[in-house]
């Protein structure tokens, strides 16, 4: 009998969602646990438990065809999660080997920007596309690039790391790759909040956020303080959306997208980023391409593109 379900992970910097996935792209039952245990077995096995109540709902393992996992530095070739630095283990960590011999079935691992991409390609904003590049802004920042309906991976399956492209040639920030002036370092959620304590040390101009420890800023509260009107805080999103649409100017030259999908925790900003982001980014957009490409955002809710981007790995196995 043909199994009818597969098991799709999201692992993100923060948190692992997780969930229970049918032919036909429903998310029959989910749920999610802490990505930040730095021993990967034990993280397996909570993983394993967790996930077991949801295989119980739907009839048992019998019921599983695949697992199919989005993970930071996924190699989709080797099964491999390698040097991930937003992740806290070292080195290269074989999880879809791990993942197969936790649960007994087959298990494909692949980027998770590049899940979120498969998942918005399949059931989201970008469904007919065929040519598109998936932007994930959240603890970190990655890419999913689409070209002729396929995922680009590359030689060795790491192909399409915009996020580690450098935005700040001189003095850049310290990424979490060990490199300096990344875009990530930028305009990740952590970028936004290192950005807003540069930014309220250079002004004197009244905000909200002044009466936040600063250390304790995140991007969320730049938000909140965005949305009330403040202009310091407005600042802080204009400056991030000129780096993100500058750097978008030169993805268009590399792959000449028909969009640009955003996903992620800053993505909810809504025009806050999305208006510099355009403005910046048709700014510098060689002529040909002016007003020919689209900057939008995901429609699959919270996880769900990369949860079910990921998915589609285990029906292939």
């Amino acid at each position: 009998m043909e199994k009818p379900y597969v098991i799709g992970i999201d692992m993100g910097g923060t948190n692992t969602a997780f969930g229970i996935v049918d032919t036909r792209g429903n998310v029959i039952a989910k749920s999610a646990i802490k990505t930040d245990n730095p021993d990967i077995e034990a993280y397996v096995q909570e993983l394993k438990e967790e996930c077991t109540k949801l295989i119980e709902s739907v009839g048992g393992i019998d019921k599983i065809k695949g697992i199919g996992a989005g993970c930071p530095n996924g190699n989709y070739y080797t099964g491999n999660i390698e040097f991930a630095p937003n992740l806290p283990w070292e080195g290269v960590v074989p999880f879809a080997k791990m993942l197969t011999e936790a649960f007994g079935v087959p298990a494909a691992i692949t980027n998770d920007a590049n899940a979120a991409a498969v998942g918005e390609m399949t059931y989201g904003v970008a469904r007919g596309m065929k040519n598109f590049i998936m932007i994930t802004l959240g603890t970190g920042v990655g890419s999913g690039i689409v070209i002729d309906g396929k995922i680009v991976y590359g030689h060795d399956g790491f192909a399409g790391e915009l996020g580690h492209v450098n935005v700040v040639r001189n003095n850049g920030r310290m990424c979490g790759c060990g490199r300096s002036g990344c875009l990530e370092a930028y305009t990740s959620a952590t970028g936004v909040a290192r950005s807003a304590r540069e930014i309220l040390e250079m002004s004197q101009t009244d905000s909200q956020l002044r009466s936040i420890p600063a250390e304790s800023i995140t991007s969320k509260d730049v938000f909140d303080a965005a949305m009330n009107g403040d202009e310091v805080a407005k600042e802080i999103f204009n400056y991030t959306g000129k780096i993100l649409g500058e750097s978008f100017a030169d993805f268009v030259a590399f792959s000449a997208p028909e969009a640009i999908v955003l996903f992620g925790g800053l993505a909810k900003a809504g025009d806050l980023i999305l208006n510099p982001i355009v403005e910046n980014m048709e700014k510098n957009l060689l002529p040909i391409w002016k007003d020919k490409v689209k900057v939008l955002f995901s429609t699959l809710k919270d996880a769900d593109a990369a949860l079910l981007g990921a998915s589609a790995l285990g029906w292939e196995l």
